[in-house]
């Protein structure tokens, strides 16, 4: 993937004025498919012959085409039928017996009866094949050179067999030896010849799934869920009751309690039925290694484009974007299949310095992490590690190197520090390159796109003399009176230009700030984007997010840790998670707006039993599918349909595209019908845009660049699809790349992903394999969930919202339950903020919500409440979550509902209806502690009014509960306690709240405690003056006077 493209220096251009500049001073194979005329529907080889010389059948009923290798593998390891007509398979000549085999077969093979490799001579050809847990048999959709899975042989892979010591790899191969004994394969008198045991556990290992679905166990997923049922239950008993015994001594206030709990309850639902079925999911790298890293033959692992995003280098430190890159250039992958894309959407000279930096001192960090294997690569985080760094080191120049490599990072660390500083300081005539010129971004509002290779290129080797991954820096172009659409605006740039200069067929986007803490990442990701059947069907592979520096107790909920361990597994086991925005390995197909290929109807059944007159239908069917099967063939030797937005796409395997015209022309051999399918230039650049170079990209399933390219138009080519004006009448943003109108993009994308049918998968390695950094005190965690939750809002508000959306496509139910959650979730804060506020009403004025409560009533309470409990304690049990996590999610949804949720349900109201948007301001001052310096840093902001307010009426509601209690003596003591329980749940949820208010020095600013005590004093003089439940006399007051008139 190497080649010497912009090796010259920084690209600049503009596709409007037409001009690109250089200001300082391989070969892809496209993959082709062979047509043959017998092979086999699973793992896509030849069938071959039996011993007779006649054609292997394995089913005898459907005459399903499977080779006999996927035979042997499906009766000893799968479900032992037939993938078409799920018969069960008879036991052939020479297979050994499995469990279930009819007793009376006749076929005299008892001396091959546990020979695992009895198959065909020709049998070095077949292919392993990679059985799928959803039982769907296919063509496998990866071919990157031909064929992808061999047949594996022990001396293939005698690599994989030095990896262990001599005692490791018996004691495994033993181990295998072992389960097929329980199995049957094979017989304890065979296991003589070790060199045969090495090969047969070889074959038997790549044969196996690269990954498996390991759903939560029945003891623990079957009592939560019957506990859910109960809750579903008593919830409608206790609204009934609700609604049927109204308080009329406080009617308002009741009414507001009923529709508030109406409401919680619909939220609960949503929140709680996405996670009736939770998986697990566990990946087998050595398998993936096998497969596709054979011995002697080129490395088969698709290649993968990382895109890093960031806009101001001065808010995202220079020092933490370079450490996220450099853990992506040292991650253990083929380098020749890893580019590494930095968008610079703020065109910051300060970051183009920076990548530069990081490239000269990435040719020494990388091979020193791939000769240790150092966890994690980012040098920071490596070197902060409060670990025993030499556990399983045995090397003796460990320790010297790491010396080495420290003093060098911390060389290159103030090197870093020196570019920050001289960039605080913008000079008058503005920022100078190097060798004179003018940086092109010196107006960050107004220049060309500017592309930089920095390493991948000719002699950009590190210093052991090896290639390194490619480094690319890249500023798309903006002009005044353009939309650039933010974020998303700058990730479908990123997709543009790399289809243009490497095209790999999957990306993995991270924040600037998130840097690859598992370096095997990208191969968890692989075993199971390059699974044959589960693969093509997958949009994305979205990784949990951890977090760095964030307080041991995490105050407010910054680890998310309940929604990324169980709400993220109840998705994968309906459709898949969601896209979070960051971590996560993408299909570019799936962003491409294509359809995921259909899965194959199996034939009807029918009887020649019936009468004619019944299977008329059935034989006309027949006929029409008889056609049908006759197009689709001369279809599959010309071309591949794919399906995106209801029509059809034409993807060629192979061929070199440079010119739009081309896919008119050269149509001699194909008849009208086909013709007729293919696309118009027109149709083709009202999708993608004007660029020949990226339609071409698009038509190439399997990545890789088209065969002729020459670097010079590559590069005219790359700047022209990140011209500003290059979306200007296409689908960008619209059905394709990144979907703009909200500013949580990730939602909307995978959203629309899964409207068309593709399905996501949940990965959780034991080792994690992306973390980043959070904000960790309050007013900027407010922020942030201010924003996540004004995107939601602008989701609600637009027609893309899951209420309404695509009821026509294939989203399942569950899923849109768990989208709608997503995006009506800011709509609670109302009734939360109602709800928060009866409570101290309540004991301010003395009434309650509740009338007296009867023994039925007192049940339907204890039920609910205790069903809440186990709700959550099963919940628990099964996702392995702590109850101190749990607990701080809690706590944190009421935080949150009273003050951001708020705000932003208001903020999204006036911004979509009245185009007024607002903004709230951030004003800090510094901490004066180190240790979690962050965490006690205040910031004033509008969020904190609400909830401090809260608090404050609250504790004077107890204060007045508790003293009007004292005052009319003990039988005012019972009902006080129900307003007590409610108050004290307000206060003990806002709890954290009020912690960072005070900080480590209890020094609350003035401005807060003004104007929570203003409004909470206010609000309770008001009310007592007014009471608007004390009954209202029109006339004069009449009293008895004592005295008998």
């Amino acid at each position: 993937m190497a080649s010497n493209t912009m090796a010259g220096g920084l690209v600049t251009g503009s596709n409007t004025r037409n001009e690109v500049n250089v200001l300082h001073g391989d070969e892809q194979r496209p993959p082709t498919r062979q047509s043959v005329s017998k092979v086999c529907r699973v793992c896509g080889d030849e069938i071959g012959y039996k011993e007779d010389g006649t054609l292997f059948v394995a089913c005898h009923l459907c005459g399903f085409p499977v080779c006999r290798p996927c035979y042997d593998y499906e009766r000893s390891e799968g479900n032992q039928c037939c993938p078409q007509c799920n018969t069960r398979y008879k036991r052939q000549k020479g297979c050994p017996r499995v469990a279930g085999d009819e007793e009376n077969f006749d076929a005299d093979d008892s001396d091959d009866e546990f020979q695992i490799k009895s198959r065909p001579d020709d049998s070095d050809k077949h292919h392993a094949i990679n059985h799928s847990e959803n039982g769907d048999y296919n063509h496998p959709q990866w071919h990157p050179t031909g064929s992808f899975a061999g047949s594996v042989t022990g001396k293939d892979f005698e690599g994989d067999r030095e990896a262990y010591t001599s005692a490791e790899w018996k004691e495994r191969v033993e181990k295998w030896k072992v389960r097929q004994e329980k199995k049957g394969l094979v017989s304890k008198d065979d296991g003589n010849n070790d060199q045969g045991d090495d090969d047969e556990y070889l074959l038997a290992e790549a044969r196996q799934p690269l990954w498996r679905k390991i759903p939560i166990s029945s003891s623990k997923i079957n009592p939560y869920r019957i506990v859910i049922v109960i809750r579903l239950v008593v919830l409608a008993f206790f609204l009934r009751f609700r609604i049927l015994t109204p308080a009329y001594d406080a009617y308002p206030l009741w009414l507001i309690s009923v529709i508030c709990e109406i409401w919680f309850a619909f939220s609960w639902i949503l929140d709680q039925f996405p996670k009736w079925f939770p998986i697990t999911r566990e990946t087998y790298l050595d398998r993936l290694s096998l497969r596709f890293e054979r011995e002697g033959e080129p490395n088969k692992l698709a290649p993968v484009d990382f895109y890093v995003s960031t806009v101001d280098p001065l808010k995202e430190p220079p020092i933490i974007t370079a450490n996220t890159v450099l853990s992506i250039l040292a991650v253990d992958y083929p380098v020749d299949k890893v580019s590494c894309y930095v968008s610079d959407d703020g065109a910051s000279m300060l970051l183009f310095d920076s990548l530069a930096e990081t490239a000269e001192f990435a040719r020494r960090w990388v091979p020193f992490c791939k000769k240790y294997s150092i966890e994690p690569r980012a040098p920071e985080f490596y070197f902060n590690q409060k670990i025993d760094y030499l556990k399983d080191k045995v090397l003796p120049t460990f320790v010297k190197d790491r010396r080495a490599m420290k003093r060098e990072y911390e060389e290159f660390k103030v090197r870093i520090n020196a570019l920050v500083s001289k960039a605080t300081k913008k000079p008058e005539e503005g920022w100078v390159m190097q060798d004179g010129t003018p940086w092109p971004g010196n107006n960050t509002r107004d220049h060309p796109g500017m592309l930089q290779v920095y390493l991948g290129s000719e002699g950009a080797l590190d210093v052991e003399g090896k290639e390194l991954p490619r480094l690319v820096y890249v500023s798309r172009e903006k002009r005044p009176g353009y939309q650039h659409h933010k974020k998303a605006g700058a990730m479908n740039a990123l997709v543009r230009v790399s289809a243009v200069l490497t095209n790999a067929p999957f990306m993995l986007n991270l924040d600037c700030d998130h840097y690859i803490n598992n370096s095997k990442a990208v191969r968890e990701a692989m075993c199971f984007l390059m699974d044959p059947q589960l693969g093509k069907k997958l949009c994305y592979v979205q990784f949990p997010q951890r977090f760095d520096g964030i307080d041991r107790h995490d105050r407010y909920a910054n680890r998310n840790i309940v929604f990324f361990d169980i709400n993220m597994k109840g998705l994968d086991g309906i459709q898949g998670p969601v896209y979070v925005g960051t971590g996560c390995v993408f299909n570019r197909q799936a962003l491409y707006g294509y359809d995921p290929p259909a899965s194959e109807k199996r034939p009807k059944m029918t009887c020649d039993c019936l009468p004619s007159w019944c299977c008329c239908c059935c034989s006309g069917s027949r006929k029409k599918s008889k056609k049908k099967g006759e197009r689709s063939l001369l279809g599959g030797l010309y071309t591949k349909k794919k399906k995106m937005g209801g029509k059809s796409y034409v993807r060629k395997g192979s061929g070199s595209m440079f010119d739009l015209e081309e896919i008119e022309e050269g149509l001699e051999g194909y008849d009208e019908l086909e013709k007729s399918s293919l696309m118009s230039q027109k149709n083709f650049e009202k999708r993608f845009g004007q660029s020949p170079v990226f339609i071409a990209s698009t038509l190439m399933e399997n990545g890789g660049l088209p065969e002729g390219t020459n670097q010079a138009s590559l590069v005219k080519e790359a700047i022209h699809v990140i011209s500003c004006g290059y979306e200007e009448k296409t689908e960008w943003g619209k059905e394709i790349g990144w979907i703009y109108g909200s500013v949580t993009e990730d939602i909307l994308t995978g959203f629309k992903m899964h409207c068309r049918g593709w399905k996501s998968v949940y990965c959780m390695p034991k080792r994690p394999a992306f973390k980043g950094s959070a904000p960790i005190n309050l007013s900027d965690r407010l922020h942030q969930v201010l924003r996540w939750a004004l995107g939601s809002v602008e989701i609600f508000l637009s027609r893309h919202c899951p209420l309404w959306y695509a009821y026509g496509g294939k989203l399942k139910w569950l899923e849109r339950l768990a989208y709608t959650n997503t995006i009506v979730y800011p709509f609670t804060s109302i009734p939360l903020l109602a709800y928060c506020t009866i409570p101290a009403v309540c004991l301010l004025t003395g009434k309650f919500i509740i009338p007296t409560l009867t023994n039925l009533a007192s049940v339907w309470f204890l039920a609910l409440f205790l069903s809440i409990i186990f709700t959550g304690v099963l919940e628990l049990r099964w996702s392995g979550v702590s109850i101190e996590d749990w607990w701080r999610n809690e706590q944190f949804w009421v935080i949150g509902g009273v003050s951001a949720h708020l705000f932003a349900v208001f903020q999204g109201l006036l911004k979509v209806l009245a185009g007024v948007d607002t903004n709230f301001t951030v004003t800090s001052k510094q901490a004066d502690d180190d240790d979690f310096g962050e965490l006690y840093l205040f910031k004033w902001t509008t969020l904190l009014i609400i909830p401090t307010t809260l608090i404050i009426i609250n504790m004077v509601g107890v204060v007045a509960g508790i003293s009007d209690a004292i005052n009319n003596g003990y039988g005012s003591w019972g009902p006080l306690f129900g307003k007590l329980f409610f108050a004290f749940w307000v206060i003990v949820h806002l709890y954290p709240f009020l912690k960072g208010l005070m900080g480590r020095q209890n020094r609350t600013p003035t401005i807060v405690v003004l104007w929570s005590v203003l409004l909470a004093s206010i609000f309770s003089l008001v009310w007592v003056r007014i009471d608007p439940f004390l009954p209202k006399q029109t006339g004069p007051v009449l009293k008895q006077c004592g005295v008998d008139c």
